[in-house]
């Protein structure tokens, strides 16, 4: 009697155990979609056990983010990263004058430098009010440093 080569019932075998995966997450994903149907229209039925192998389960808690949303048919969870801001320019035109906020942040951070005498590094924030009208920009600087100087 011949002989069966072994490496034909090893690939045998590992097509039949990928079909029964398959056929899991088949399943995993139909139950889940019910779920979430259910859920949306609100439904108050009890959602659908899970019939995943202990491989299935092992595997679905190891993803994460976009790729598990795309496999269980969710939606993917909002990044928490910032989108790039827009830059905003301000120009304040006042009597033939012109001021730009870069100009006047120039102007007070050598107040809080020179007349403050403190460090450009421990600058955190700084308000500013212009009065045109008065001819003067208002300024508080890391909430506690207040004053005003002309333009």
């Amino acid at each position: 009697m011949p002989r069966k080569s072994t490496k034909t019932e090893v690939k045998a075998t590992e097509t039949a155990i990928e079909t029964k995966v398959e056929d899991i997450k088949t399943e995993d994903k139909a139950a889940e979609t019910k779920v979430a149907e259910e859920t949306a229209t609100g439904s108050k039925k009890a959602p659908a056990k899970k019939t995943a192998s202990k491989a299935a389960e092992t595997k679905a808690t190891k993803t994460t983010g976009a790729k598990a949303a795309k496999e269980t048919g969710a939606k993917a969870p909002r990044s928490t990263a910032k989108k790039a801001e827009a830059k905003i320019s301000l120009e304040i035109q006042y009597a033939e004058k012109a001021w730009t906020m870069e100009d006047l942040e120039k102007i007070v951070r050598g107040i809080w430098k020179d007349e403050l005498k403190q460090k450009a590094g421990d600058l955190q924030g700084i308000e500013l009010y212009v009065k045109p009208e008065e001819n003067k920009v208002y300024y508080v600087m890391n909430g506690e440093h207040k004053g005003s100087f002309d333009i």
